[in-house]
């Protein structure tokens, strides 16, 4: 019976581990969030019981946790921003290695990005991919990948310590925020509400990790219990922008338009290849089972089953 920690437990990535974990009785959960009234809003979802325990940040250490997970995201309006995407990440990253200090057998994972690879993505990440900052003129969009950067190399420091990062380039599932302005969120709402999507011809890849082979591959890392690695996080396949309007159109009835001189304003999207081809992740025994598709087919059912 593990005992795992989950910080910032109402973020997207969070919640479908709270909802894979809830699944397994081999496990007992102590949440940690900001918004105690999101979390509970959200555990209403589920039939809880006594393997789910809600915990104050100040009774965090009182317990010895087999695996801790960092899931605390950074709030919309600080992504490209100043100084507190530093600050914010800092403080639980620190609390979190203070822990470790007197609990080395303690396993910490935390959720990293293929923003740490950089702004350039005219090809996919891979092994031997380096990343470029301009660092005589950085701004603050650059500000997020440099966070994610940092802690990569702050924790590779911390070699005695039990730390896995995840790189995740894409995540989609039944519990996003549909109002999150990104492509997959987008099409849906443009489903919901009957609205033409208008985009441009540019075809960029995006992978969506399945929930379930993202659990998978946090149970591995679990389990090895002796680690200190970085590993990107993939599906079996990634899909193009123009086979997921092919997808929606086919199955959902989606209208969609493309004109050339269409800017998209989502600066996610600028990315045309955001994922990686490095399979790192193999020598530790993680062998997806999904595609990017199954990913999307699988969740859309769920968030569109009453259309």
């Amino acid at each position: 019976m593990k005992k795992i920690a989950i910080l910032g437990a109402t973020s997207h990535i969070a919640k479908n581990l709270v909802f894979n974990f809830k699944k397994s009785e081999k496990n007992i959960l102590f949440l940690f969030a900001r918004s105690k009234d999101k979390l509970d809003d959200f555990l209403k979802i589920f039939n809880c019981n006594e393997k789910i325990n809600k915990i104050d940040i100040n009774d965090f250490c009182n317990e010895k946790y087999d695996a801790i997970i960092n899931c605390i995201g950074i709030p919309k309006k600080l992504k490209d921003s100043g100084p507190e995407i530093f600050r914010i990440t800092e403080h639980y990253d620190n609390f979190i290695l203070d822990y470790l200090k007197d609990n080395n057998s303690c396993v910490y994972i935390n959720f990293s990005s293929g923003a740490a690879y950089g702004m350039d993505f005219s090809v996919p990440a891979e092994k031997q991919k380096y990343c470029e900052i301009n660092i005589n003129n950085i701004c603050n969009r650059d500000n997020y990948g440099i966070v994610k950067l940092y802690f990569e190399a702050k924790h590779r420091s911390y070699a005695n310590f039990n730390i896995v990062d995840l790189r995740v380039f894409a995540f989609f599932s039944r519990f996003i925020d549909l109002t999150s302005k990104y492509l997959i969120t987008e099409l849906i709402s443009c489903i919901k509400t009957k609205k033409e999507f208008l985009t441009n011809n540019t075809n960029i890849v995006r992978d969506y990790v399945h929930s379930s082979d993202l659990f998978n591959l946090i149970n591995i890392c679990i389990n090895i219990r002796s680690i200190n690695d970085v590993f990107d996080v993939y599906s079996l396949n990634p899909i193009t922008k123009f086979e997921l309007l092919d997808y929606f159109h086919k199955n959902y009835g989606l209208r969609y338009k493309i004109e050339k001189s269409i800017f998209e304003e989502n600066t996610t999207d600028i990315k045309d290849n955001y994922y990686s081809t490095n399979k790192k992740a193999e020598d530790i025994g993680y062998f997806p089972n999904y595609s990017s598709r199954d990913c999307i087919m699988d969740e859309t059912k769920e968030i569109l089953k009453s259309i």
